[in-house]
């Protein structure tokens, strides 16, 4: 019977990985419904998925189109920022997947029996190598989230990669279901500095039905058929935790790595809810370098 629920999970994964499936279901996001028509496709939305709109910026008679309403930004305050020396925070709302410290392999877990690469990952050895001492977290962003990425630390966005590629869900089937998933998904890589944890990539892995990442820095817009490219900012881009990096426009999931080798664990561990802006991490030593 597992065998045959194993197969089951795969086809149904694989059937909706399309790029193009998750383009049109964006483009649907994107329509401008008359009201006596979107109003109850989102109520019924959060009623379905238990959406805490007390936490919403705007109520939901202002938003046009329902992905207005999916990538709604939060009152203000409602994600307080842990600001202490040496902490790092967690980038979005999730459930924590994963998290420990890289394996000296540099395999990271994608779920129990099944891993993946940094370099696959990443998209190149060389930006993989600084975290083969590091740390790592898999953040999943449920249907219910804020859907909106931050920066997990204080320093400069350096560069980004965009890496083009199928979008097989990221729920428990699909991460069962296909192996390397995290590697095989669209995904947007964005590389940053700081000077307490050194060298920060967060991933942000799209998923089926994610019709766009967009980053907040940059006019890049993902899932357009565009080319695997690396851009190096023309100028170092300052970030301070809490800073919007990106948008999923629907969800997905982060993986979160950092280069610092002596990071203690702040309290969360797998199978949590954390919230954006809440400790993941503590350095244990007053540098990164040490």
């Amino acid at each position: 019977m597992a065998g045959v629920r194993e197969r089951a999970e795969w086809l149904a994964a694989t059937l909706v990985s399309a790029p193009v499936l998750s383009r049109v279901t964006g483009r649907l996001s994107d329509l401008r419904l008359p009201p006596a028509l979107l109003l109850p496709l989102i109520r019924a939305y959060t009623h379905a998925f238990g959406v805490d709109l007390e936490e919403a910026a705007e109520p939901i008679e202002r938003h046009r189109t329902f992905n207005g309403f999916f990538t709604r930004r939060l009152r203000e305050a409602a994600r307080p920022i842990d600001t202490s020396a040496g902490t790092l925070v967690s980038p979005c709302d999730a459930r924590l997947s994963v998290i420990g410290a890289v394996p000296p392999d540099g395999r990271l877990e994608q779920v129990k029996g099944s891993h993946y690469s940094l370099e696959a990952l990443l998209g190149s050895a060389e930006d993989a190598e600084p975290f083969r001492n590091g740390s790592h977290a898999t953040l999943y962003l449920s249907p219910a989230m804020y859907h909106r990425v931050h920066a997990p630390v204080d320093g400069y966005v350096r560069a980004w990669r965009y890496v083009p590629g199928r979008l097989f869900p990221v729920n428990g089937a699909g991460v069962r279901a296909i192996p390397g998933l995290f590697t095989r998904n669209e995904r947007v890589c964005i590389l940053c500095d700081s000077e307490a944890h050194g060298r920060v990539a967060v991933v942000m892995v799209g998923a089926a039905n994610v019709g766009r990442i967009s980053l907040s820095f940059a006019d890049l817009v993902t899932n357009r058929g565009a080319a695997a490219a690396r851009v190096l900012a023309q100028r170092p881009i300052p970030v301070a935790r809490g800073d919007e990096l990106g948008i999923f426009n629907l969800g997905s999931t982060v993986v979160l790595l950092v280069a610092d080798p002596a990071l203690a664990p702040a309290g969360p561990s797998a199978g949590d809810l954390v919230h954006m802006g809440r400790p993941l991490w503590r350095r244990r030593s007053r540098s990164w370098r040490s």
